[in-house]
């Protein structure tokens, strides 16, 4: 098994974002996976890790990496120390981040002959769910796309919206960390990029737009974004395969830190799917 991680990528005038890399060295041509993590989260967050080693004992080559500006640091990944980065977050740059990932998934693993970089699949959770969409609709280099949990509009999300003139007033306004207790910024910014993108960052004409293979799942447990959000993917576009993974939460019923040495019955039954949908 070939693991390799935090890999920083540099680039001229953005944040670095740091990459983790995971294959069977066994095997040949195996699909490419890029897997983004949702709002308030990370790459090694709970299962993520565990997750990505399962997928790739299986015969596919997954990358995982953290936005540029999701409050992590090179240094530290799994702790938000740059909250000013946190706060100049918005939507077009984790759009930019998953760009500049698969241009570098592309060109670093395209004389591997484990790997296939012309059968790209993306997965996202949670907010990420909604960039893959965006991202899947306006790139022809994806293969399929897999959202898990995912936003169905960011214009309803919190981050986005809330006391407009408020926020505007005042430059900032904070969202708690429920699991760290930190006070989370967004700048104003946040809300002025949304409004300046608003027609790409439509959620609902991306999926109408899609002419790829869609998996859709999501928990009927779920109480951070309601499954409704689900069957509303799937209503804009039927050709998409919905799967509801019955008793299972926001995140498949696993936590950060995750000790276990074997995923949650719901994540396990999360990648059986990905297997099947990915080699078809």
């Amino acid at each position: 098994m070939h693991i390799k991680k935090n890999f920083i990528l540099y680039r001229t005038d953005k944040k670095p974002i740091l990459i983790d890399t995971f294959y069977n060295e066994d095997v040949k041509n195996q699909p490419l996976i890029i897997f983004c993590h949702g709002y308030k989260g990370f790459k090694d967050w709970g299962a993520w890790n565990l997750m990505a080693e399962t997928i790739a004992k299986e015969g596919f080559c997954l990358i995982k990496f953290n936005f540029s500006h999701n409050g992590g640091t090179m240094e530290n990944p799994i702790v938000f120390q740059d909250l000013e980065a946190f706060g100049n977050n918005n939507y077009t740059k984790e759009l930019d981040d998953l760009n500049d990932v698969i241009d570098w998934s592309v060109e670093t693993l395209k004389n591997n002959d484990c790997v296939n970089t012309s059968n790209i699949n993306l997965i996202g959770h949670s907010r990420g769910g909604g960039i893959t969409i965006l991202k899947a609709s306006e790139d022809p280099r994806i293969t399929k796309l897999i959202t898990l949990a995912s936003v169905c509009d960011f214009g309803k999300l919190t981050a986005t919206i809330g006391d407009l003139e408020e926020w505007k007033k005042q430059g900032v306004k904070y969202v708690l960390n429920g699991r760290t207790k930190q006070q989370m910024p967004h700048f104003y910014q946040f809300y002025e990029d949304f409004k300046a993108n608003e027609e790409r960052l439509h959620i609902e004409t991306a999926e109408k737009r899609l002419t790829i293979p869609h998996l859709i799942i999501h928990g009927d447990n779920d109480t951070s974004v309601k499954i409704d959000e689900a069957y509303a993917l799937h209503l804009w576009n039927p050709k998409t395969k919905l799967e509801i993974i019955e008793n299972a939460d926001h995140v498949f019923n696993v936590k950060h830190p995750w000790e276990k040495d074997e995923l949650s019955e719901e994540l396990l039954s999360v990648t059986r799917l990905f297997f099947e949908f990915v080699k078809k």
